[in-house]
């Protein structure tokens, strides 16, 4: 298992049976805890790989390490006080833990069985966005973003989520101002990257959208990949799923656009 200095957490193991596996940015730990140990609770990941955590080492230890200890996680941290910080949290435990990449950038091909996954910050294509036309000029979208992210899936990683969901409407991230929640106007930049050995076990990939919504939400939802076995099924691309959208088609801007 490698872990990245950067808000994209990289898991790598070799486990049988069933794995649910899940990737959250959650836009500083301290603020979701409301939200992180009850979903932890209900949604039971095996393997979680959190982004922008926002502390240090040992300031996430003392704040979460005994509560992810009494559900069995063994924990890796490589925590920055103020933008970044990544965690996995593993109830299959964790071995050769690695802060950092070697040689980064760049990257090279690693185990038969990987899992890459985290905030990649990319839109993988224009479907991954609600208006293409919104995002003309703005970061997530631009040809060497892009070309970046398919290099690396070059090296034989599957994006589970959008194969298993090829024409579905399907984000992860709504910015908090503007409504844009609830007018379903988002992006998909959190992606689960596999290789044929994993992407192959896998029975149900979906958005955990349950938790974008309520009180004190991270501006991104959990990314839920199961392999052997789907506990809830294979309930669909976004749970649950947005309201209808308008009919008709008008021009957005997004907020930070002037």
């Amino acid at each position: 298992m490698r872990q990245a200095p950067s808000p994209t957490g990289c898991f790598r193991g070799s486990y049988s049976g069933p794995v649910r596996v899940a990737t959250w940015n959650v836009n500083s730990v301290k603020q979701r805890v409301p939200r992180l140990l009850p979903w932890l609770d209900q949604r039971q990941p095996d393997v979680l790989c959190l982004q922008e955590t926002k502390l240090a080492d040992d300031a996430f230890t003392e704040l979460l390490g005994g509560e992810l200890d009494r559900r069995g996680y063994a924990v890796a941290l490589h925590g920055e006080a103020r933008w970044n910080g990544v965690a996995i949290a593993s109830r299959a435990g964790l071995d050769d833990v690695v802060a950092g990449i070697p040689g980064a950038p760049g990257f090279g091909a690693g185990p038969d069985a990987s899992v890459v996954c985290g905030d990649m910050n990319i839109a993988p294509t224009d479907a991954d966005v609600f208006d293409p036309d919104a995002y003309i000029g703005q970061t997530h979208v631009t040809p060497p973003e892009r070309e970046a992210l398919a290099s690396l899936q070059a090296l034989g990683l599957h994006d589970v989520v959008r194969e298993r969901w090829p024409t579905e409407r399907v984000f992860t991230y709504w910015d908090y101002r503007a409504g844009m929640f609830h007018q379903d106007f988002g992006m998909r930049i959190d992606l689960v990257l596999a290789t044929a050995p994993v992407a192959d076990r896998v029975r149900a990939a979906w958005v955990d959208r349950q938790a974008r919504k309520g009180t004190g939400p991270s501006d991104h939802a959990p990314v839920i990949v199961d392999l052997d076995e789907a506990p809830d099924g294979d309930i669909g691309p976004v749970v649950p799923p947005p309201s209808a959208r308008p009919a008709g088609r008008r021009t957005v801007k997004l907020p930070q656009s002037p």
